[in-house]
């Protein structure tokens, strides 16, 4: 359910300012003449963001029809009500994210996505709002590979990971490893491991959580200290490239650090109790 907020005044500014200051990354943002906060996610990476039909009280509607929900939308709705905007969100293919954030698209991309040197190119990141606290691999249930304890035994089999992200770049790290074409999505990768044509999935806990418990088949696996995937397992905001020193960035940055840590694991327990099995 989209909502409309009071109007929003940066410090010290007037309404001309506005414009630049406080409407987004620039001067031809999204959302910044009807005082909308516009937020780019895949609506497809359950806990952190999904597509549903039935509205809750943390969702969003999405312009046609349906609903974006889950912890992204979550922490986006509470940065969209300190800034006293409106909180729109745009269902966009993860490939094009960074782009349409470049092409004013969106104002800020809040995907469960990982800031690296590549993605810092061409996107200003804030700090981390959420840490996975590292990489874990799906497996069916059923399989040798349940009991795994180390990457390495995952050597001379399939691994498959999502297209574009840091959790397909680390299965490199498995020596003699099957690497698998990426995946758009998750579901397509369950789709793969339960038919067989893969052996493993990386994915983060918080994920595979959902994905297990829609998928009874399936369960996930965790690594013993020092024989896991070395990788970033935080997710921060992006926003456009140049706007780090910007009003309107600093704002949203400020409105994320008044999201307590509390608030963050309230958000991330109510995501995966309320994502519905159907869209893991």
């Amino acid at each position: 359910m989209n909502r409309r907020f009071g109007a929003f005044l940066c410090a010290g500014a007037m309404a001309v300012t506005m414009l630049t200051g406080c409407g987004g990354g620039g001067s031809d943002t999204a959302g910044e003449e009807d005082n909308q906060f516009v937020v780019g996610m895949e609506c497809n990476y359950a806990p952190f963001n999904w597509l549903s039909s039935n509205q809750t009280d943390s969702s969003v509607a999405l312009e046609g029809s349906g609903y974006a929900d889950g912890y992204d939308v979550m922490i986006a709705q509470n940065i969209a009500d300190q800034l006293g905007m409106e909180l729109v969100i745009k269902q966009i293919t993860w490939d094009s994210l960074l782009p349409s954030l470049q092409s004013g698209d969106v104002d800020a991309v809040i995907a469960g996505m990982t800031a690296n040197e590549t993605r810092e190119e061409s996107a200003d990141f804030t700090t981390p709002y959420y840490d996975s606290q590292g990489m874990i691999m799906i497996v069916r249930k059923d399989s040798d590979q349940a009991s795994y304890t180390d990457i390495q035994q995952f050597s001379g089999q399939n691994v498959v990971g999502q297209l574009g992200t840091n959790y397909d770049d680390v299965i490199d790290q498995i020596e003699g490893v099957n690497h698998v074409t990426p995946k758009d999505n998750y579901p397509e990768m369950v789709l793969a491991l339960q038919n067989g044509d893969v052996d493993g999935i990386t994915a983060e806990i918080a994920v595979a959580e959902g994905i297990v418990a829609a998928n009874p088949d399936l369960t996930y696996i965790t690594f013993d200290e020092g024989k896991g995937f070395e990788a970033d397992t935080t997710v921060s905001i992006a926003m456009p490239e140049g706007s780090r020193d910007s009003d309107f960035f600093n704002q949203v940055q400020e409105a994320l650090d008044n999201i307590d840590q509390d608030t963050r694991t309230q958000y991330m327990q109510k995501a995966v109790e309320i994502q519905p099995a159907n869209e893991q």
